[in-house]
């Protein structure tokens, strides 16, 4: 069985923490109210914690798109700088100029 990328890895996740975000925020919600009896809050903590860890937000990185690096990323193009380079280098990304690099 081959290995799976990092960048579907990445987006099953996104796909998981979409699943479970209301659930969760309706957890997070008893869990902070104060005027619950104790009980009812702690089992709203163990209801959280069975959930599938990858449904947490925090479990989210910023990852390049094509090759699934995590670092120095462009966020609003969701590129690592190497892609950036590659492909500005090979007129691939519109209004990019190479001057010179």
């Amino acid at each position: 069985m081959a290995k799976k990328s990092m960048v579907e890895r990445e987006k099953k996740r996104e796909r998981l923490v979409q699943q479970y975000a209301a659930k969760r925020a309706a957890l997070n919600e008893i869990i902070k109210d104060q005027s619950r009896p104790m009980e009812e809050r702690f089992k709203a903590t163990l209801k959280l914690a069975e959930l599938p860890r990858n449904s947490s937000a925090t479990r989210l990185h910023n990852r390049c798109q094509l090759t699934g690096r995590p670092h120095a990323y462009y966020r609003k193009l969701k590129l690592s700088r190497i892609m950036l380079r590659e492909l500005g280098s090979h007129g691939q990304i519109p209004g990019m100029v190479k001057s010179s690099w």
